[in-house]
């Protein structure tokens, strides 16, 4: 299905609204922790993470984006009434959530838009079971791998931090955190916009405008990126109040356990050209360093 020009940019900015509503509906993951702790002002955070988010691109391969293109849904099947009816649905379910401030997960909704929109087109045969497969597992083990390395991470700092005072431990971790933050940001970058890179390639490929087979042309890579810096910076307070204070209480060196043992997961996915729920890893890594303390220090409803 050979689409107008006109048709065409529209579609590409509906997946752009769809990386900037991603952006803003998950600034919340990577500031959460670092202006629960105070270490940065909401304002100065959202930027702090922005720019991360942005820079992505430069040190990660597209893996996860050719897993979204053509590692879900055959990508001979996807056609633009496909890509159409993914976006939507992903779309609408962002913004509702992001409404009543419910940490749900982009990727997942994302990922279902188009799992629906493909089977409802071409039934089961279009699904690529594989990729689905690593897909799915990923999203049952991710949150529990950012609950083990946090909790690991608490453990090895408590270890090394007997000798110092708590006012000592706070002073060193809040510096810490801002490199923390930082490599979180990286991984949440990565990871997200490359859904959007997948969504859009596909869409060129099944248009016949890609030379040389399927790859991610570099203003796709650019573009998806700055929807997503942008959307960050737009923030999403209702989001990270749940984040970074409901689930439990955060101390620095907490705080950047929780968003180290949840880059090194985002980290592991994104090279493995798997996508991820950066919602879910940082959620599961605040558990972790919650649980580390006690298990009623998580509020598990």
């Amino acid at each position: 299905m050979t689409i107008s020009f006109t048709l065409l940019v529209a579609l590409i900015g509906v997946a752009l609204l769809f990386d900037f509503l991603n952006g803003l509906h998950d600034a919340a993951n990577s500031i959460a922790t670092v202006v629960s702790t105070r270490v940065l002002k909401p304002h100065h955070a959202v930027l702090w993470a922005a720019f991360f988010n942005f820079i992505a691109f430069a040190i990660f391969d597209h893996n996860v984006a050719r897993t979204v293109g053509k590692g879900i849904i055959d990508a001979a099947v996807i056609d633009p009434q496909v890509i159409f009816g993914a976006l939507m649905g992903a779309i609408v379910w962002n913004v509702i959530t992001w409404r009543y401030g419910i940490p749900s997960s982009s990727s997942h909704a994302l990922i279902g838009g188009l799992l629906g929109a493909g089977i409802t087109k071409a039934g089961f045969d279009g699904v690529v079971w594989a990729g689905v497969g690593k897909t799915v597992a990923a999203i049952f083990l991710s949150p529990s791998i950012g609950m083990i390395l946090a909790l690991l991470l608490v453990l090895l700092v408590a270890w090394t931090s007997l000798r110092l005072t708590p006012i000592g431990v706070d002073r060193r971790f809040r510096k810490l955190q801002l490199v923390s933050a930082a490599l979180y940001s990286l991984g949440h970058g990565a990871n997200d916009a490359q859904k959007t890179m997948g969504i859009i390639t596909v869409l060129l490929y099944s248009q016949g405008l890609l030379r040389g087979g399927f790859h991610v042309p570099f203003w796709v890579v650019l573009s998806c990126q700055a929807a997503m810096a942008l959307g960050t910076m737009s923030g999403g307070w209702k989001i990270v109040h749940t984040m970074g204070s409901k689930i439990t209480r955060l101390t620095p060196a907490q705080g950047f356990c929780a968003e180290t043992g949840g880059a090194i997961t985002l980290f592991m996915a994104t090279m493995g050209g798997i996508p991820v729920s950066s919602t879910h890893t940082i959620t599961g890594a605040i558990v972790g360093v919650g649980s580390a303390r006690r298990l009623s220090a998580v509020r598990w409803n």
